[in-house]
């Protein structure tokens, strides 16, 4: 609520007076609560929307975007559009009395006991308005529903035809995040391990990444633990759900998750810890601006529409000024509302061209100088809010002769993540089927984790739907029993020609530590990284070792 009477008592005595003079008020007292009951019930008497009609033109506009916004509107973006009101102390304004020449059509509405300023709690936090009393808004008609004028305004962007080539939707979100799943199981995902990411996933772009880490950590799939973070059993149960399922998991994430979409935006840079912005607001702006039918659009006429109806879509009090915002290219910061190109229109794009075409929602395409867009039907089913298929066809693991494990891009993901969690991952390549190794090492991991031969050979059988293949089978057991019956290691072979030379370089003490295993009289090993120490060594006795090592 905000009455007549709480608005007028933020004046000084002087303002209230010149008010009044404009309903023929005697206000010369210094009684000021006296001089607010009686301003009050005077304006609270005005046929105000005849008021409106004897206004100048620009005066009418700012009354009626205060009608527009419910009565107020925040102060920056109110000022933006129709001038501000000088804030003056009691003798600035004796001095000054810029109600004589007031500089905007604000200032004229000021002094006139229409308008007014104050701070309101929103969603978004304390904010200042220009607003309306509710005495003077009850005289005016409702405007139309907002969102009737938004959802009239999307009309008018205009499709155009589906181009000969474009970038087709995916679904590799929901196999990228098995893959991280997998590899936080095995090394909790600590900074070592993250070398390995680049080889493991579809899509290595380290944003998408950070995304889908994000929305897993949100969703409880990942816990911190000592050094890093390990899934939970509700990763468990999001694997074993069908494609569809779980990238609508994602999708619901990602519209309510605070992962911040502006601090990705390629070409800018946040900086500073003294504000904050909210990026849902952005999301939620995008969501209900996007035309919900599957035809193709220029992503430059939706920034445009946007600018055009909601600039201010993720600055709800209007202020550009208070971001620290930087553009990496120009090394300068970002500010004012010149720059919305440069910080809201990137943001808008990377929001389609990122998170929308990450998590299948979008596809795009390049059509001379214009990117194009268009939201897949699984964009428009979860837009619809109607239920995700829940049936898929999955294709077994294969498990090969030589300890391999392959799975295809449609296996079952919990058979993928368990395979991770007994086998060595390999790099992946396009349009070819995950592998993995068995191996000592990734079998001694998987004791260590509570998973035994015995069941890990069931795991395999049940799995690939085939009998395993005898060599495989007899490897994991012959380890079961024995362990490690061999290892493969990178040396170099130093090779002499007189026996004596390898005698001498044996027992000198400069160079005996270098030489590993005698492979004969003539030759022996030497570990990858003594063979330059030797080299040096040798030189000091006289010796020089050629080398065809790089």
């Amino acid at each position: 609520m905000r009455p007549l009477k709480k608005a007028l008592q933020e004046h000084e005595l002087i303002v209230l007076r010149v008010m009044g003079e404009w309903y023929d008020l005697d206000l010369t007292g210094e009684d000021k609560a006296a001089c607010v009951r009686e301003l009050a019930e005077a304006l609270a008497e005005l046929e105000f929307a005849q008021e409106i009609l004897y206004l100048g033109p620009e005066e009418a506009a700012a009354v009626q975007t205060l009608v527009q916004g419910n009565g107020r509107s925040p102060v920056a973006t109110f000022e933006r559009i129709h001038g501000e009101v000088r804030m003056m102390g009691p003798g600035a304004l004796e001095r000054e009395e810029p109600w004589f020449d007031p500089i905007s059509p604000v200032e004229s509405l000021w002094y006139r006991g229409f308008v007014y300023r104050g701070f309101d709690e929103t969603a978004e936090g304390l904010i200042e308005f220009y607003y309306l009393p509710d005495e003077l808004l009850a005289k005016l008609p409702k405007p139309e529903k907002p969102k009737a004028v938004q959802a009239a305004a999307v009309t008018t962007l205009t499709s155009v035809p589906e181009p000969n080539r474009y970038s087709p939707a995916t679904s590799s979100a929901v196999d990228d995040l098995t893959t991280l799943l997998a590899l936080a199981q095995r090394t909790s995902l600590r900074r070592e391990a993250l070398d390995l990411l680049n080889q493991l996933l579809l899509n290595p772009d380290p944003n998408r990444r950070s995304l889908l880490v994000n929305l897993a950590r949100e969703m409880g799939m990942l816990r911190e633990v000592d050094g890093g973070i390990r899934p939970t059993r509700t990763a468990v149960a999001w694997l074993t759900k069908s494609r569809e399922a779980q990238l609508r998991d994602l999708m619901d994430a990602w519209s309510s998750s605070g992962w911040n979409d502006l601090c990705h935006t390629p070409g800018l840079r946040c900086e500073g810890d003294q504000w904050r912005n909210d990026p849902i607001l952005a999301r939620t702006a995008l969501l209900d601006a996007l035309p919900q039918t599957p035809d193709w659009y220029r992503l430059s006429d939706l920034i445009s529409h946007l600018k055009q109806t909601d600039p201010d879509f993720q600055r709800p009090d209007g202020n550009y000024d208070t971001w620290y915002v930087r553009d990496v290219a120009q090394d300068s910061y970002l500010s004012g509302i010149e720059n919305w190109d440069l910080v809201e229109g990137r943001l808008l794009a990377f929001l389609v061209q990122g998170p929308l075409v990450w998590l299948g929602l979008a596809e795009t395409a390049v059509q001379g100088p214009h990117t194009l867009y268009r939201l897949t039907d699984r964009a428009l089913e979860w837009l619809a809010s109607t239920p995700p298929a829940t049936e898929e066809i999955t294709t077994p693991i294969i498990v090969q002769p030589d300890a391999t494990i392959l799975a295809a891009h449609n296996a079952n993901r919990h058979h993928r993540f368990q395979v991770a969690r007994i086998s060595e991952p390999q790099p992946v390549a396009s349009g070819k089927p995950y592998s993995y190794q068995i191996t000592p090492a990734s079998l001694k991991q998987a004791r260590a984790e509570g998973i035994e031969p015995d069941r890990i050979l069931t795991f395999l059988q049940e799995a690939s739907e085939r009998p395993l293949p005898a060599s495989t089978k007899r490897g994991i057991e012959r380890w079961r029993e024995r362990g490690v019956e061999g290892r493969l290691e990178t040396a170099v072979v130093l090779r002499v020609r007189d026996a004596s030379i390898l005698e001498t370089l044996r027992t000198n003490a400069k160079t005996r530590a270098f030489i590993d295993e005698s492979l004969g009289e003539l030759a022996a090993t030497v570990r990858l990284e003594n063979w330059q120490p030797l080299r040096e060594a040798a030189a000091q006795l006289g010796l020089l070792l050629d080398s065809t090592v790089q």
